[in-house]
């Protein structure tokens, strides 16, 4: 998928009392972490997401449990399966996304490089593919 989105490993330090990760923005990311939201208690079969942004870009962890991140660039579409703390899916603008499959107690925490603006929201797909190729 031409979209640039990846996984990105964490920083993961062992230690017999339980193991620690961490992110830092500009460091881990290509962006400086501006919002920070996460999604839980998603009752099964929900799907999450369902827009794209203009100039958001945005880093996604699965902090507990697991859940798909499927994402589609215009031309082809690619699903992620994220389901550990230590490392995370990292989204750049302009790709419409959903979030789908969750466990049970699935936390997903997201990292954001904007604060949040409605106006930045591509909300329907077909919008979103006019855009691409608009």
């Amino acid at each position: 998928m031409d979209c640039m989105a990846k996984i990105v490993n964490l920083p993961k330090i062992f230690d017999k009392r339980g193991n620690l990760s961490f992110i830092e923005g500009r460091n881990h990311l290509p962006f400086e972490i501006r919002r920070t939201y996460w999604i839980y208690d998603v009752p099964g079969g929900e799907v999450r997401g369902g827009h794209a942004y203009r100039e958001n870009e945005e880093f996604v962890v699965a902090l507990s449990g697991s859940f798909d991140v499927v994402l589609h660039n215009g031309v082809q579409q690619r699903r992620f399966s994220l389901n550990r703390s230590y490392y995370g899916l990292y989204i750049p603008k302009m790709t419409w996304r959903t979030l789908e499959n969750f466990s049970t107690n699935a936390l997903a925490l997201v990292l954001s490089s904007t604060v949040y603006d409605p106006e930045d929201y591509i909300r329907t797909f077909d919008e979103f593919i006019a855009e691409m190729h608009g």
